[in-house]
């Protein structure tokens, strides 16, 4: 029997991101939920911080039954990371993509400069996020992303939590099997590595032609990813852990 999943959107982006993985949860016969971060989606009005959006997983893992497999890509993978190293009795497995980067306060206040000079724009952005979705995932993604609207101004309140965070420590104080999952073409895979090496129980699964959201620029692969991993999780009953390995999707 397969765990039921949780999903962990990524920065500026909403629960919607999920669509094409829930549907194929679901057509499997799994159950599948996506969840809004503070500051994100529905919760547009919320700030955001790192210890409420672990508290968000840790609800809807509870709305499932108390242990789930979480999936989370970018801000939404490191985020899934704290909730693991934290809540231990919450996760079966943990899939997290596109957060292969540690969080470098050097790298993390550039990108806050950067969305700080953006949100200066007459639209605040929008018009430029539009641009650049458009020509990085396809059509389909670009409705799904749309669907949940975007966090044009909560960049700066994640880069000052994500100060916080330390996946690669976290990463060490996880028992549960961990799946890294990077595009092939993803920048923020650089260290994957050195997050591999910090996993108890690890692998690392490359999908080829896919960039950092890998989710949306290749959803059948991903997808068969996820439905890959909760067969192992269901046929060990969410117990045993995966050996280490390096494979591509």
């Amino acid at each position: 029997m397969w765990p039921p999943v949780v999903l962990v959107h990524g920065l500026r982006a909403s629960r919607t991101m999920w669509r094409a993985q829930v549907e194929s949860v679901e057509r499997a016969g799994g159950v599948a939920v996506a969840v809004d971060l503070p500051g994100h989606g529905r919760r547009l009005e919320e700030r955001f911080t790192l210890e409420e959006s672990v508290a968000t997983v840790s609800r809807a893992v509870d709305g499932l039954g108390g242990r789930a497999l979480v999936v989370g890509l970018s801000l939404g993978g490191y985020v899934g990371i704290a909730h693991a190293a934290r809540r231990p009795d919450q996760v079966v497995g943990l899939v997290a993509a596109g957060c292969s980067t540690q969080p470098r306060r050097l790298v993390l206040s550039g990108w806050d400069l950067a969305g700080r000079v953006i949100a200066r724009l007459p639209d605040a952005g929008a018009g430029l996020n539009r641009f650049m979705v458009a020509r990085t995932v396809p059509p389909a993604a670009v409705r799904d992303l749309e669907e949940g609207g975007y966090a044009l101004g909560v960049t700066g309140d994640v880069m000052r939590e994500m100060a916080q965070a330390a996946p690669v420590a976290d990463l060490a104080r996880i028992e549960a099997p961990v799946w890294l999952v990077n595009g092939r073409f993803d920048h923020f895979r650089g260290e994957e590595r050195v997050f591999l090496r910090a996993t108890r129980n690890g692998r690392l699964v490359v999908v080829p032609h896919a960039t950092h959201l890998v989710n949306l620029v290749q959803p059948t692969r991903f997808s068969r990813v996820l439905l890959e991993v909760l067969d192992e999780l269901g046929a060990a009953g969410g117990a045993t852990a995966p050996e280490p390995d390096v494979a591509t999707a």
